[in-house]
C-alpha cells in the first residue's frame, strides 16, 4: 500500500506552496513570534488549510492538524512542520521595541533548501 507522501505528493506540494504564499516566503525572510500571533489574518488562512492537510497528509505526528484545540499555537506548528521539507528554519532569541516597550520573542529565519 501506497503512503501518502507518495501517493499525494503533488497535492502536498500545493499546499505547501500556499503557505510559503501566505507567508510571503519570497520577500520576506523572517518573522518574529510577535509578530505572528498578532498577524490574525496569516493565522487564519493557515487554519482554513486543515482540512486539505488532513486529506494530503498523514498528520499523526502534527498534533496541530489532529487537535488544533490543545496546542497554542497550531499555525506556527503547521508552517514549521510543513515548509521543514523547503526550508532550515533558524530560531533566535531577539528583544524589540514596541510602543516604547521591550519585548522578548524568538525570530524564524526561513532558508530555502538546496
Amino acid at each position: 500500500m501506497k503512503t501518502k507522501s507518495e501517493v499525494f505528493k503533488n497535492d502536498q506540494e500545493l499546499i505547501r506552496n500556499k503557505i510559503v504564499s501566505i507567508l510571503d516566503l519570497e520577500n520576506t525572510k523572517k518573522y518574529t513570534l510577535y509578530e505572528l500571533d498578532n498577524n490574525k489574518e496569516i493565522q487564519s488562512k493557515i487554519m482554513e488549510l486543515i482540512p486539505e492537510i488532513r486529506k494530503y497528509f498523514s498528520y499523526n505526528g502534527i498534533k496541530a492538524v489532529g487537535e488544533p484545540e490543545r496546542i497554542k499555537r497550531p499555525y506556527l506548528s503547521i508552517i514549521k512542520h510543513l515548509l521543514k521539507p523547503k526550508y532550515n528554519i533558524i530560531t533566535t532569541e531577539v528583544r524589540i521595541i514596541r510602543e516604547g516597550k521591550e519585548i522578548r520573542t524568538m525570530e524564524y529565519n526561513f532558508e530555502k533548501c538546496l
